[in-house]
């Protein structure tokens, strides 16, 4: 059994899955556009959730965020089911394969044998789809690959029910009505109103780029209250959120970029490319960040540098940041 599914690799896999779940039935869409409707773009620094016991921050929205807004924009209906008996939930995964329908995963990373040793983590918010089965081998889109794979049904099965933070709990999710003509401009907007408020408005101090500036301060103040290693593998842990786990901050900031770029096209609003280009040099500035803390965890710092300067850089994103959500919701107020 196995559904003609377009594989297209994309830099992040939730926005990746969206765009070629859409795409699969005839609405062409790239993975930028995808984030930008689903207003993925987001700041959050919580220590009090720990990922390899370490305080999370995030980059993005609530996972699940990106797929279920951009279809509500859309118009689109999506079934999604959880399930506590295993087999129960690899016999639904083939009954709905064999109705045609491709079916997103959310599951965790560690227990996918196609990634490279390298690569494995615990993360559980990896999200694939599945397009088909031989015997008890799946047939895997995964956006982030090149091309794609194959899982063997034990594997797949301890993927969708790994344990730890944000389990997955056996998630599936598919498309169950798709409009034939979607009107990606109201939703296009909707979507950017919806990140500089959340980034601009949010009154808690741990979010949005009030959230850059709160893990500013308190990076200064690891090595004085956690002790040179703790603050170390603190601000290890901040390159780690930014550059390999969910594409991270900078990655992030160039989707939105493209998807600027794309929205300056379809709204016919120049001011948007200008945009698009701002948001371009905020992810540069993210990149400096991660080279500058890298630095500091390999003991390559130098002689004056101190836990400052990246909190520094963060404030300088955040500043960056303020300016543009703000340029944003006016363009968008219009």
């Amino acid at each position: 059994m196995e559904i003609n599914f377009i594989h297209r690799q994309s830099a992040h896999c939730e926005s990746g899955v969206t765009a070629n779940l859409i795409s699969h039935y005839g609405e062409q869409m790239s993975e930028a556009m995808a984030f930008g409707i689903g207003a993925g773009l987001f700041f959050a620094y919580l220590p009090f959730i720990k990922l390899n016991n370490l305080p999370m921050t995030t980059y993005r929205c609530i996972t699940g965020g990106i797929f279920n807004r951009t279809m509500k924009e859309l118009g689109v209906s999506v079934e999604s089911r959880k399930f506590r008996d295993q087999e129960l939930a690899m016999e639904t995964l083939d009954a709905t394969l064999a109705r045609g329908i491709p079916v997103g995963l959310q599951t965790g990373a560690w227990w996918l044998p196609y990634f490279p040793p390298a690569y494995r983590f615990h993360f559980n918010m990896h999200n694939l789809v599945v397009y088909g089965r031989r015997g008890d081998e799946y047939l895997i889109s995964d956006p982030v690959f090149p091309e794609p794979v194959v899982c063997n049904r034990i594997d797949l099965m301890k993927a969708r029910f790994a344990k730890g933070t944000l389990a997955p709990k056996g998630k599936m999710y598919y498309l169950t009505r798709v409009p034939d003509r979607m009107d990606l401009q109201p939703a296009i907007r909707n979507g950017i109103r919806a990140v500089t408020k959340v980034m601009l408005k949010t009154p808690l101090p741990i979010i949005g780029v009030r959230g850059m500036r709160f893990l500013a301060g308190r990076m200064e103040l690891w090595p004085r209250n956690l002790g040179e290693k703790k603050a170390l593998l603190c601000l290890g842990q901040q390159v780690r959120m930014q550059e390999e786990i969910g594409t991270g901050g900078a990655g992030f900031r160039f989707i939105y970029a493209a998807f600027l770029q794309e929205a300056a096209i379809l709204l016919q609003d120049d001011r948007l490319k200008e945009m698009s280009s701002k948001m371009t040099a905020v992810g540069d500035v993210w990149r400096e960040f991660a080279v500058v803390a890298a630095r500091m965890c390999k003991g390559r710092a130098g002689e004056n540098e101190s836990f400052t300067l990246p909190a520094n850089i963060l404030r300088e994103c955040a500043a960056d940041e303020e300016s543009l959500y703000r340029e944003l919701a006016v363009i968008v107020s219009q």
